[in-house]
């Protein structure tokens, strides 16, 4: 199952990985707010990143959009982890079905709202990265 790119997106990460020199994975842009998120090659977060900031604050001033750095991780509890930070994560327990693979995340309680996002815009995030990555079908907060 591969990742299929638009033309802005694949634009998007050639930007991105001409000025960081990190090596990009995959890009989501979304309307609503205007973000593109990054998932970049574990290890090579610093680098995208930046001195202060000053990478992701380039390319950000540029595309005319925020910008939102994710590092890739093997583990999908581990990427699910990264997806939803700055939440505190208590545990992530992935459930098999028959067709279905579902995500039950446990936050702290008064990380709830961080968890899901205004208007739900960080679950989105990470029920599409978490599918596109590692094929799991569903995110539920618990």
């Amino acid at each position: 199952m591969g990742i299929k790119l638009t033309g802005d997106q694949m634009q998007y990460i050639t930007l991105f990985e001409n000025i960081t020199g990190a090596r990009v994975l995959d890009c989501v842009v979304s309307e609503n707010p205007s973000r593109v998120v990054f998932v970049v090659k574990k290890g090579d977060m610093s680098m995208a990143i930046g001195r202060k900031g000053f990478n992701v604050k380039k390319v950000s001033s540029m595309i005319g959009r925020d910008v939102e750095v994710i590092e890739h991780a093997d583990d999908p509890k581990e990427f699910i982890a990264k997806l939803i930070s700055p939440a505190r994560v208590q545990g992530i327990r992935i459930v098999e079905g028959e067709d279905r693979r579902t995500a039950y995340v446990s936050v702290h309680p008064r990380d709830r709202g961080i968890a899901i996002g205004r208007d739900g815009s960080t679950i989105q995030k990470v029920k599409l990265l978490s599918k596109r990555h590692h094929r799991i079908d569903n995110v539920v907060i618990v």
